[in-house]
């Protein structure tokens, strides 16, 4: 028996050496924009472009490596979208948060995530909270990056009278965007594999060409692709030296526990079934293993220089074309290994051929809401609360606490409370002290 069947299993699978690497080849194209957005988003702290494209291969890498031999499951990692649009905008931009700050906490949060982990705290905190809320909150997070890709294009802004209003679409770069918009929009109709990522590099020549964007590369150096390695002030996060550990910081770590939580299993439910991977009695073998992979990747990410390591919704791709085991996984890590030594290249795509990508990846995340069931208010309200405070409040904190409390304030007067809702309650106080600590603060 060779190395790679007593590895993955391939042939027990149902499956073969050539269909894996062919899956792996299809879930890195479709989500090798990731190398172009979240350095675009991270760089709006101060971050080094260049040095968050290499972090982003990196991390991706090695996550992929880790869940393909330890956890041996068809799926990619990457850093997550809209954690990282919460770590660049809530915690660095409205917070006030240094982004070396914000890495230790990111690291400190991986840490937390294998702690709770190994003593089943994580699987726990799933089984209380409604999947209907699961749902809203992605879809929550999607508007909030379709949100911050229309204000990035220039497509809308803000506006006195009412608060945000239609850009000026005569802009050159509003142009280019709106036609970055349209070409990403057919690719994906045409389901063409890798369209957004041709899509933005697409839009970016267009914009050369035409004269609409800047053609600015930067001298290639290791110093670029090291820029944000090992920058992160974990004592700074602990609050040593300061005025010690507080709300804020803790609430920041709350919401990437759960945000990346829900991620997950909602990426693990999802691709597990379309890989025929789920026990009969619904249960995802060698879960511990997966959110050991996703946690440890999640360190390596911080130490390199970017947010929080998730799973990706696009390893159904790769499953589409075949792919049954982690040689898939492994495939895309290496190819996103690859892609690191390309990486300080990102810094030339402009924020105009970016911006149509946010729009749709966040229009693509809407679809978790044909699962909520409207017709019922104590369901529908608090995912509804959730869905529209996340974007509005430009916070996925604000969204989680409001659909968290309503959720248990209308489960109390349906009398529809059961015994294994304890945590539900006790994350309902959580947010409400939270809220009242907010009120004295201000």
């Amino acid at each position: 028996m060779s190395f790679l069947e007593r590895t993955f299993q391939v042939r027990a699978r149902g499956s073969s050496l050539q269909t894996e690497v062919l899956a792996g080849a299809t879930t890195f194209l479709t989500m090798a924009y990731i190398v172009l957005v979240n350095p675009a988003i991270l760089s709006t702290t101060g971050m080094p472009l260049a040095g968050v494209a290499a972090a982003t291969c990196l991390a991706a890498g090695v996550g992929c490596l880790l869940m393909g031999f330890l956890a041996n499951y068809p799926i990619a990692l990457a850093p997550g979208m809209g954690l990282n649009a919460y770590f660049a905008f809530t915690v660095v931009g409205a917070m006030h948060i240094p982004w070396q700050t914000a890495l230790g906490l990111v690291f400190i949060s991986g840490v937390l995530f294998i702690l709770l982990t190994v003593v089943g705290v994580r699987q726990l905190i799933v089984s209380a909270i409604p999947r209907a809320l699961f749902s809203a909150i992605a879809a929550g997070i999607g508007l909030f990056i379709a949100f911050i890709g229309l204000r990035n294009a220039g497509i809308v802004v803000a506006n006195k009278a009412t608060f945000v209003g239609l850009g000026d679409i005569h802009l050159a770069t509003t142009q280019l965007a709106l036609l970055g918009l349209a070409i990403l929009s057919v690719l994906t109709v045409l389901k063409v594999r890798g369209g957004i990522f041709i899509g933005i590099v697409g839009t970016a020549v267009l914009g050369w060409v035409l004269g609409l964007a800047e053609w600015a590369p930067q001298p290639y150096s290791l110093a670029q692709m090291t820029g944000t390695a090992l920058q992160l002030d974990i004592p700074a996060a602990l609050g040593v030296g300061g005025k010690g550990f507080g709300l804020a910081l803790l609430e920041i770590l709350f919401v990437f526990l759960f945000v990346d939580l829900f991620d997950n299993i909602g990426t693990l439910v999802a691709v597990s079934k379309k890989a025929g991977l789920v026990q009969p009695d619904g249960t995802i073998p060698r879960l511990n293993r997966i959110l050991l992979a996703d946690a440890t990747a999640t360190i390596v990410g911080s130490l390199a220089g970017t947010s929080t390591v998730v799973s990706y919704i696009e390893s159904a791709s790769g499953v589409s074309a075949g792919g049954r085991t982690g040689l898939t996984a492994v495939v895309v890590g290496l190819l996103f290994l690859a892609t690191l030594f390309v990486a300080p290249w990102a810094q030339v795509i402009p924020a105009a051929a970016t911006a149509p990508a946010l729009i749709l990846v966040g229009a693509m995340m809407m679809s978790p809401l044909t699962e909520i069931d409207w017709e019922d208010p104590v369901v529908a309200i608090p995912a509804f609360l959730t869905l529209v405070t996340i974007p509005l409040t430009f916070s996925i904190a604000n969204g989680l606490a409001f659909g968290v409390i309503a959720y248990a304030l209308l489960k109390l007067a349906a009398r529809r409370v059961v015994r294994n809702d304890w945590l539900l309650f006790a994350l309902a106080a959580l947010f409400v002290a939270r809220f009242v600590y907010m009120a004295f603060e201000a």
